[in-house]
């Protein structure tokens, strides 16, 4: 037996594939799963012929299938999921977005459309008026923003920071475009609440 090449041991052919050689040494452990010696023999015949063929293969005499030439590209990686935008965002953005239910935009929508009605079509209180809407726009991002996690503190800051961003962008987009504010029959100030009460609402609904 030890005279024997290492085709001989497997019993196979010279010209054998890769695919048969494979085979059959699979089936003959299977066959002498008790055999510790016999198997060992089996292995060394397979590790030989392994080798002959990659060395057969440098010299360019056959052409080793991928699979030996390149055993971890079988190991097929895990399908990467794919990630929503939000999840795909900073982490310091993902803490504060919310995904709101229909009630939570419907709900603070419906009261900044009533405080912007008021504001444009309601001009007898003049700047007054717009000041008290603006407290009440306040109060309705507060309430909706504290709803959501019970941070009060947290729901204030956000709101008032959203009222001085609002009231400053609506300020200079009045300013800077006068003629089509006039167009829409608005002050510069009624324009300036409307686009905070456009701002608070996103807020209340978008973020907590």
């Amino acid at each position: 037996m030890s005279e024997q090449n290492p085709y001989e041991k497997l019993g196979v052919s010279e010209d054998a594939s890769f695919d048969e050689i494979q085979d059959v040494r699979n089936r003959l452990l299977e066959q002498h799963s008790g055999d510790a010696k016999r198997r060992e023999i089996i292995e060394a015949a397979y590790d030989a012929i392994l080798m002959e063929r990659l060395r057969m293969r440098q010299e360019g005499k056959i052409k080793v299938p991928e699979r030996i030439r390149f055993p971890e590209r079988l190991v097929q990686s895990p399908p990467k999921e794919s990630l929503s935008p939000r999840e795909q965002s900073p982490a310091w953005l993902q803490r504060i977005l919310d995904k709101p239910t229909p009630a939570d935009v419907l709900l603070p929508g419906a009261w900044y459309v009533g405080l912007s009605a008021i504001s444009v079509f309601y001009q007898a209180g003049g700047e007054q008026i717009l000041q008290l809407l603006l407290v009440l726009g306040v109060g309705v991002s507060a309430y909706f923003l504290n709803r959501k996690e019970g941070k009060f503190g947290r729901a204030v800051l956000l709101t008032l920071i959203g009222l001085i961003t609002g009231l400053i962008a609506g300020g200079l987009i009045a300013s800077g475009f006068p003629l089509q504010v006039q167009l829409l029959s608005l002050s510069q100030n009624q324009f300036a609440t409307v686009a905070t009460f456009v701002l608070l609402w996103l807020i209340s609904s978008f973020l907590r």
